[in-house]
């Protein structure tokens, strides 16, 4: 599994030390609030499991992601495949971060990384984002990562259940309109490390 870095991120695989603060954050309403039901502990291991498991078949998928400074686990960033009832198709960026790592810029620090991983190391034409429509938190990473809206795309969830979390939208990114894409001011170069 290969690493990327940023000046103040690590996108790593995952640690039998990050499984306590993923299940902290899996059973924190705020965290889990566009996302659906809290998970329990064995959920949220299993979880993890799962995304090692593809990432391992893939070659790419949720990182953990680490603090450099403190080294520190503040959450998972990375690319994952759509699933096949979405009415889309393509590779989905996302990232999900403890509540104490929101408002530094580490979403958008560690999605710049993953796009920068796809278009570059995976060659992908097109990477996806996609979040519930009163998600603004989200719905602003993709605005500053260079991703744009098309109302005319947004859609129903079908894995959600009726209400807030089934009305989403959708926010692409093609390779061409991310080249030349910097990271923000306070990150260096990406570099991918194997």
């Amino acid at each position: 599994m290969p690493e990327l870095r940023t000046n103040r991120l690590l996108l790593r695989r995952w640690r039998e030390s990050d499984l306590e603060p993923w299940a902290a954050m899996n059973a924190d309403p705020e965290v889990r609030e566009h996302l659906g039901e809290l998970l329990t502990r064995e959920q949220s291991d299993a979880t993890v499991a799962l995304m090692q498991a593809k990432f391992d078949e893939r070659g790419f998928g949720w990182w953990a992601l680490e603090a450099r400074e403190t080294g520190e686990f503040i959450g998972r960033a990375g690319l994952d495949e759509v699933g096949e009832d979405m009415p889309f198709a393509g590779v989905d960026i996302g990232w999900r971060l403890m509540r104490s790592a929101w408002g530094h810029g580490y979403a958008t620090e560690a999605a710049l990384a993953c796009l920068a991983f796809g278009f570059d190391a995976l060659g992908l034409p097109e990477v996806v984002a996609s979040t519930t429509v009163n998600n603004l938190r989200s719905q602003a990473v993709m605005r500053r990562i260079g991703m744009t809206r098309d109302p005319a795309d947004d859609f129903e969830d079908p894995s959600a259940p009726k209400g807030p979390l089934r009305q989403c939208v959708l926010y692409p990114t093609h390779r061409r309109e991310a080249h030349g894409l910097h990271p923000a001011a306070d990150t260096t170069p990406l570099s991918t490390i194997t």
